[in-house]
């Protein structure tokens, strides 16, 4: 084994297993893709440590590839079918997009920053991954002409209530993400049935939170 495919065996065994992640295609995709490619080449010896990687570099908002095991608990949660569509919402340098098209029918991939969206773009060339397509477009936005969409991943957190991507999910539909709209921040799933929307927290968690779904800073007398 080389020393990233080493470092890859090592992510799964000691952080995405341990964290109760048993769906063996989530296992067997991030067994399979190469997480350094979607790094800075500065930064590839981080690739497969527990943190949230900051892939940006000298730009003006921070953008990162979350935790290999949130993300992970993420994808089970959202119960990716093998014919659903799904949109990754700031997908950074694509790392995550690149997983969910392991198992998913399609993958849609946006991102707000144009230089990191034409990164995801080389690396999913550079792979040979086929059905991902990306677009550059603000997080909050979401990909509102190829809705609806079977699911919808953030790759980050929120702190506000995302309405405009909630619109996009088709009825049975599934949004996956972390939510910080009071303390602590929590992942959570949110479904639409009936016109509706549930929300049901899963677990405590932190990631970055997503350019344009900051909270708005209330007004002080």
């Amino acid at each position: 084994m080389t020393g990233f495919s080493t470092a890859r065996q090592y992510m799964v065994d000691g952080q995405v297993r341990p964290s109760d992640v048993t769906d063996d295609r989530i296992l067997e995709a991030m067994l399979t893709v190469p997480r350094e490619v979607f790094v800075p080449a500065g930064k590839q010896a981080l690739a497969y440590l527990d943190l949230d990687l900051d892939v940006t570099e000298g730009a003006a908002a921070r953008r990162c590839l979350i935790t290999p095991a949130l993300l992970a608990r993420m994808l089970q949660a959202a119960e990716i079918k093998a014919t659903d569509r799904v949109l990754v919402v700031g997908c950074a340098t694509g790392y995550a997009a690149a997983i969910v098209a392991r198992f998913a029918g399609g993958v849609s991939a946006t991102e707000g920053d144009p230089a990191l969206a034409g990164k995801a773009s080389a690396a999913f060339a550079q792979l040979g991954i086929q059905n991902v397509t990306v677009k550059t477009a603000a997080a909050a936005d979401g990909d509102a002409a190829g809705a609806p969409y079977d699911v919808i991943v953030l790759n980050g957190a929120s702190e506000i209530i995302p309405t405009g991507l909630f619109g996009q999910l088709k009825e049975g539909g599934r949004l996956v993400g972390v939510f910080g709209l009071r303390p602590p921040p929590r992942a959570t799933l949110v479904t639409h049935s009936h016109g509706d929307f549930g929300h049901r927290e899963l677990f405590d968690a932190t990631a970055p939170v997503l350019p344009g779904l900051e909270r708005v800073p209330a007004f002080v007398f």
